[in-house]
Parts: structure tokens; C-alpha cells; sequence
């Protein structure tokens, strides 16, 4: 399953965050993770890309947020 490979993901799920992954606005597919503070991630899922290939690019987006402090919104940039 997919899910172990997502620690962050994972994490973030588990103490109090949230993932979603459906219609937003306008955009047909996006995957969004916010924690209890911030949103640290949205995404638009891309051509032939698949849910698998999204959630992982979350998972690694969430990564860059919380070790960098670079939050990725691809809808709203």
C-alpha cells in the first residue's frame, strides 16, 4: 500500500493535520495538506499522472514545508 512510503503524509494525518484529494475551485483533481497552523501544500494532479504519483509528490511537498519552510500551491501562485 502505498501509505508506507508516505511518512509524512502519514504523520501529518495522524497527529491532527489533513489531506484531501478531490475538486478545488476550478481545478478538476488537486491534493491539499494542512496542518493545525498552516497549509503546507497544494497540488493539481497532472496529465496521466496517477493518485499514487500525486500523494507522493504531497508527501515530499509537506517535506520541503516543514524542513525548508517552501510551501508549494500550485493553483494559487
Amino acid at each position: 500500500m502505498v501509505w508506507k512510503k508516505l511518512k509524512n503524509l502519514t504523520y501529518l494525518v495522524e497527529n491532527d493535520g489533513e489531506v484531501t484529494i478531490g475538486i478545488c475551485g476550478p481545478v478538476r483533481c488537486a491534493a491539499t495538506a494542512c496542518d493545525e497552523g498552516s497549509q503546507l501544500a497544494v497540488l493539481v494532479k497532472r496529465d496521466n499522472e496517477t493518485i499514487d504519483d500525486l500523494l507522493e509528490r504531497l508527501d515530499a511537498a509537506v517535506d520541503r514545508a516543514w524542513e525548508q519552510e517552501i510551501y508549494t500551491d500550485e493553483i494559487n501562485d
